[in-house]
């Protein structure tokens, strides 16, 4: 994880509210630079408290051969409810997308916003295995690339249609971005990160209404993590040294 770190500098806040030992569900937001940000926190966890964070996958990365064994090695397994559940049963700290591809193929004036609706499978999996839940902010992955045309966009009709021949939704549709300059390298911004207090989970289990409980649970974790966001975007409004740019002037005392 050197040139990542070296490249995005990160800064990362909360990291006391990460439980040190049994089952404990990550929530996070899902960025243009998912496969950037998300990384780097678990390098993070893993360093600080020798665990390791285990991700779930969307079907159509562990469905391509070579990139399969690449996240298996990193122990990221095929993101479904089963898979999920057995690792918090075995006390494992996994991290869940709620967005999910929605929400990383967003598009032009979305970014950091949360698209969660009617997804409340996580909350019932927190539910049940009496795990606690953990809001994790990740900032900085929605400002290393430029988004020139949204998979709405008219021009993007082709990617939409390739899209949807392999049997995925239309809203699944990558949008064409850019980085540094005309390429696809991400621009060297500061990446920031925030771990919220941990959600107790316990007060819904005995909750009747499992749909009314986990609906409940997603509200209160999404409000949590809206405000773990408000922080970390602030944080960067006022970093001067957010860019690389910054950040050799900072250390010249400029």
């Amino acid at each position: 994880m050197a040139p990542s770190r070296a490249w995005f500098s990160p800064r990362f806040y909360g990291m006391e509210n990460f439980p040190l030992e049994g089952p404990v569900l990550l929530v996070g937001n899902h960025s243009l630079a998912g496969g950037t940000d998300a990384p780097l926190l678990a390098y993070e966890i893993l360093e600080r408290h020798d665990r390791l964070v285990r991700g779930l996958a969307e079907n159509v990365l562990i469905d391509v051969p070579g990139l399969r064994d690449v996240l298996h090695r990193w122990g990221i397994v095929r993101g479904n409810r089963h898979n999920c559940t057995t690792l918090l049963e075995k006390g494992e700290a996994v991290a869940v997308f709620p967005g999910g591809g929605r929400e990383a193929m967003r598009g032009k004036g979305q970014k950091y916003q949360l698209m969660w609706e009617g997804r409340t499978g996580f909350a019932k999996m927190a539910i049940a295995a009496g795990a606690p839940i953990v809001p994790i902010a990740m900032v900085g992955g929605d400002d290393v690339f430029d988004i020139v045309f949204d998979g709405d966009h008219p021009a993007m009709l082709p990617i939409r249609k390739a899209v949807e021949g392999l049997g995925l939704r239309s809203s699944l549709t990558p949008p064409l971005i850019r980085g540094l300059g005309p390429t696809l390298v991400p621009k060297p911004e500061r990446f920031y990160f925030s771990l919220g207090t941990p959600i107790d989970t316990s007060p819904w289990r005995d909750v009747e209404d499992t749909e009314m409980a986990a609906v409940e649970l997603q509200t209160v974790v999404k409000k949590a993590l809206e405000g773990e966001l408000d922080f970390l975007l602030a944080e960067r409004d006022r970093d001067r040294g957010r860019s690389l740019l910054g950040r050799t002037l900072g250390r010249f005392g400029l």
